[in-house]
C-alpha cells in the first residue's frame, strides 16, 4: 500500500516558498523540520485574539491575554549568569507596566527601539506588588498589518537562533499559512476509522490539521485541537494495547505452589497484620504467576504502605517453586536498606539473602556469585551491579525493581536475559502516579495499588512556619528529643548559591550544632558529595540513635528508616517539588508516635508555591498530591516521566487533557477486541500509519 502523501508532505522543506537554503538550514538545525510533513507537525501553542486593544488603565491580573499599543522606556540588563534578566517599560496615553525577560535577551536587546511604537501581546501577573508582563510578544506598529488584526493568529515555539532569520512566531505562522494554502485532501492519509470518527464526532484529519494552523473560527480551531489530541493519545493507547495483548501469549514460569517459606514467614515472621489492601495485591500477584504468563505488573503504594512486604511474599513464592529472586534498587543506601530489613525476617524462616554493591569486596564478591550460581543464595539484593554480566542465577524467577523510573531501559533489560524463560517482573514506586499519567506510561502492564496504610500508623500532622517563628520551631524540637524522639532538617543545597537567596546546608548545620551544642545533643550531617563510606558512618549514627538530629540534603529521600524519628524540618520548602516534599515527609512517621513535618518557607511565595505548600498541609493522600503536581508541573516535568522518555506528546496535554485519554483508550479496547491485529478493511489505513510512523515511542515496559 503506497502512501498518497508521501510525495507532498516528503518534499524538502527548502522548497516551501519563503524557505530557501539558510532558513531550511536553521528549521532543520533547531526545530527538526526537514520536510513539509515536518512543519505541519509544528503545532501552535497558543493562539493570540486580536479584536480588541486594551487601555495600561484597565489591566489587572484576572486577564489572561491582552494587547495593547504603546512605546518602551527604561530598558536595562540586570542580574549576572542565571538572574540574568532584560527589564523595560511599556507605557501609553494612559500609564505604564513593566515587561521582564530572562531568555534571548541579546536577541530583544538588539530588535526593540523606544522611538517605535509596538503592539504588545502578553499575560499579566502580579509581582512584588506590582503588575507586569513575563517576555511579551511585541511587533512594530509599522509592521502590523490588517492580517494580524484578525481573530485568530496561531503562536510558535521557536529559538534565538531561528529569531536570527526572521523566523519568529510570525515568520513560522507566514510559512504555514503558505504550506496550508496548498495542502488537498488527497495529500492527508486518514488515520481513524470512520466507525470511531463517527462515534466521537471527530474532524477529518485533513480538516483537523488545516484550521489547527489557520483556523476559519473559534469553533473549528477547539474542533481541531481535540480530534487531534485524541489521535495522538489513540495510536498510544493502541500500541500499549496491542503490546499488552502480544505479552498475554508469551510463555512465563509457572510457580505452581505456596508452600514452606511462604506459609511459615506468613503465620510466624510477619511482622504485622497484612492490610486488605496488601491482601488484595498478593492475590492478584498469585494469579499472575499460576497463569503460566510471564508477569508484569506495576505496584504502586504511597510512603509507608507496604511495598517491601508483598515483594517479600511474592519472592517467597518463587522460592517455593525453586526458583531465586532478585530485587534492585537504585541507590546502596537504599539496597542495604532493602538488605538490613528483609535480612531479619528471612533468617527466622532459613532464607539465605545477600547483597550485591558496587562497594562489595572482592573476595566477597566471588565467592557470592558462585554461591549465586550454585543456587544457594535464595534472595539476592542489588543495585546497578546485578545486570553486570559476571551475575549469573542458577535459576532467576522473579525480579522486583524499587523506583523503576531511576533505571534505564538498557540496564533493565539485562535482567531479562538472567535466565532462558524471562522473570516474573514486579516494578515499584512509591511516588504515586495520577491516573491519567498511569494509563499512558504503563497502559500496557497490570497495575496495582496498596491504597490503605497500616492501622498503627497515625497521620502526620504538617505545617507551615516562616523565618520569625525560627525560635518556637527549636522550642518544639527540644521538645521532641526531650521525649527521645529524632529529628531531620533537610535543605536544598549544599553551599551557598550567588543567585539563589536560600539556607545552605553548611551554614544550617554550623547553626543547629550553636542552638543544640553538645553534649546534650549530638548532630549528623548527611549530602551526595560525602564519601560513600562516610555518609553510611554518619546515617548509622543517626539509625543507632546515637545523634538526634540529621542535617542532610535531599539524600536522605528514599532509604533511610527510622521509626523513631517523629520530626521532619524542610527549609525553603517553596523551593521542592510536590513530590519531593511528600516523599521526605514520608521518613517520619514509620512508628507508633505522633509525627510532624514543618515546611519552613519566606513570606514571598509564587502562586504555584503557595498551592504546592497549602496542599502539603491539607492532606497527606499521595494520589490527591500527584494529581496537584501533574496541574502545576506537567507530566513531562514529573519525577521519573522525564528520565524515561515516555512522553513526546506533541499536542495533548496530560495534565489536563483526561477526558480525552479515557475516550482514546476506550476506542483503543472496543476497536482490538472486534480486530486484535487490524486485519479488517476498514482498519488498513490504520495498520498502515502504525506500521510506518516515524519515531514511534519505545515504552520501557517492552523490556521489564
Amino acid at each position: 500500500m503506497q502512501s498518497p502523501n508521501k510525495s507532498f508532505l516528503a518534499t524538502p522543506i527548502e522548497f516551501l516558498k519563503g524557505v530557501g537554503p539558510d532558513r531550511a538550514d536553521i528549521l532543520k538545525k533547531e526545530a527538526q523540520i526537514f520536510t513539509f510533513g515536518d512543519l505541519l507537525k509544528l503545532y501552535p501553542y497558543r493562539y493570540i485574539d486580536r479584536t480588541q486593544f486594551y487601555s495600561t488603565q484597565h489591566i489587572d491580573n484576572t486577564q489572561t491575554y491582552i494587547q495593547l499599543k504603546g512605546k518602551l522606556k527604561d530598558i536595562r540588563e540586570l542580574g549576572e549568569g542565571r538572574g540574568k534578566r532584560l527589564t523595560a517599560v511599556f507605557y501609553d496615553n494612559d500609564g505604564e507596566i513593566d515587561l521582564v525577560w530572562f531568555q534571548g535577551i541579546k536577541w530583544i536587546l538588539n530588535a526593540i527601539d523606544t522611538k517605535e511604537t509596538y503592539v504588545l501581546y502578553g499575560k499579566p501577573s502580579w509581582f512584588n506588588g506590582k503588575l507586569n508582563i513575563t517576555h511579551p510578544d511585541l511587533e512594530k506598529l509599522s509592521t502590523y498589518t490588517a492580517e494580524d488584526a484578525g481573530t485568530f493568529r496561531a503562536m510558535y515555539n521557536t529559538s534565538e537562533k531561528m529569531k536570527t532569520k526572521s523566523l519568529d512566531s510570525k515568520g513560522i505562522s507566514k510559512l504555514m499559512t503558505t504550506l496550508i494554502s496548498q495542502l488537498k485532501p488527497e495529500h492527508i492519509v486518514e488515520n481513524l476509522p470512520q466507525s470511531i470518527l463517527s462515534k466521537y464526532k471527530l474532524l477529518s484529519r485533513f480538516d483537523a490539521i488545516k484550521n489547527i494552523h489557520v483556523p476559519q473560527n473559534l469553533s473549528l480551531q477547539n474542533e481541531a485541537l481535540k480530534r487531534l489530541k485524541f489521535e495522538e493519545l489513540f495510536l498510544i493507547q493502541l500500541n500499549l494495547l496491542q503490546l499488552k495483548i502480544i505479552r498475554k501469549r508469551e510463555r512465563g514460569i509457572f510457580f505452581e505452589k505456596v508452600d514452606h517459606y511462604f506459609k511459615n514467614f506468613y503465620e510466624q515472621a510477619l511482622p504485622f497484620e497484612l492490610t486488605n489492601a496488601q491482601k488484595r495485591v498478593l492475590k492478584e500477584i498469585r494469579k499472575d504467576t499460576l497463569s503460566n504468563i510471564q508477569m508484569n505488573r506495576l505496584l504502586q503504594g504511597d510512603v509507608g504502605s507496604g511495598k517491601t512486604i508483598v515483594a517479600l511474599l511474592t519472592m517467597l513464592m518463587a522460592i517455593d517453586n525453586n526458583y531465586q529472586a532478585a530485587l534492585m534498587a537504585p541507590t546502596e543506601i537504599l539496597a542495604q536498606q532493602h538488605f538490613v530489613s528483609l535480612k531479619e525476617m528471612c533468617d527466622k524462616i532459613g532464607i539465605n539473602i545477600a547483597l550485591l554493591t558496587g562497594s562489595s569486596k572482592t573476595k566477597e564478591r566471588k565467592k557470592l556469585l558462585a554461591d549465586l550460581l550454585e543456587g544457594n543464595i535464595h534472595i539476592l539484593i542489588g543495585t546497578h551491579a546485578l545486570i553486570e554480566d559476571v551475575v549469573q542465577f542458577k535459576n532467576l524467577g522473579i525480579v522486583v525493581i524499587d523506583e523503576q523510573h531511576r533505571f534505564g531501559v538498557a540496564q533493565r533489560a539485562k535482567l531479562w536475559k538472567k535466565n532462558n524463560v524471562p522473570p516474573h517482573i514486579l516494578v515499584m514506586t512509591a511516588t504515586p502516579i495520577p491516573r491519567t499519567l498511569a494509563m499512558t506510561l504503563y497502559g500496557d502492564l497490570d497495575v496495582s495499588v496498596l491504597d490503605e496504610l497500616p492501622p498503627n500508623r497515625k497521620p502526620i500532622t504538617t505545617v507551615q512556619r516562616y523565618e520569625t517563628q525560627r525560635i518556637a520551631v527549636f522550642d518544639f524540637m527540644r521538645d521532641e528529643i526531650a521525649k527521645g524522639r529524632q529529628i531531620y532538617i533537610v535543605y536544598p543545597l549544599i553551599e551557598e548559591s550567588e543567585t539563589l537567596d536560600l539556607n545552605d546546608l553548611m551554614q544550617g548545620f554550623e547553626s543547629i550544632c550553636r542552638s543544640f551544642p553538645l553534649p546534650e545533643y549530638n548532630v549528623s550531617i548527611v549530602h551526595g558529595r560525602m564519601k560513600a563510606d562516610a555518609k553510611d558512618f554518619e546515617m548509622q549514627r543517626f539509625v543507632k540513635g546515637e545523634t538526634q538530629i540529621m542535617v542532610a540534603t535531599t539524600v536522605i529521600e528514599v532509604g533511610v528508616n527510622v521509626p523513631n524519628a517523629s520530626v521532619m524540618i524542610i527549609e525553603n520548602a517553596e523551593r521542592f517539588g510536590l513530590s519531593q516534599l511528600h516523599q521526605l515527609r514520608g521518613r517520619v512517621g514509620r512508628g507508633a508516635e505522633q509525627s510532624y513535618c514543618i515546611l519552613m518557607t519566606t513570606h514571598k511565595l509564587s502562586a504555584d508555591g503557595k498551592k504546592r505548600i497549602k496542599t502539603m498541609c491539607e492532606t497527606n493522600d499521595g494520589f490527591k498530591i500527584s494529581e496537584v503536581d501533574l496541574e502545576l508541573r506537567g507530566p513531562g516535568n514529573l519525577e521519573g516521566t522525564q528520565q524515561s522518555g515516555n512522553i513526546d506528546l506533541k499536542i495533548a496535554n496530560l495534565a489536563t487533557d483526561g477526558p480525552i485519554i479515557e475516550e482514546a483508550r476506550k476506542a483503543a479496547i472496543g476497536l482490538l477486541d472486534e480486530d486484535a491485529t487490524l486485519e479488517k478493511p476498514e482498519n488498513a489505513t490504520l495498520k498502515y500509519y502504525l506500521q510506518h510512523q516515524k519515531g514511534s515511542s519505545n515504552f520501557w515496559s517492552k523490556i521489564s
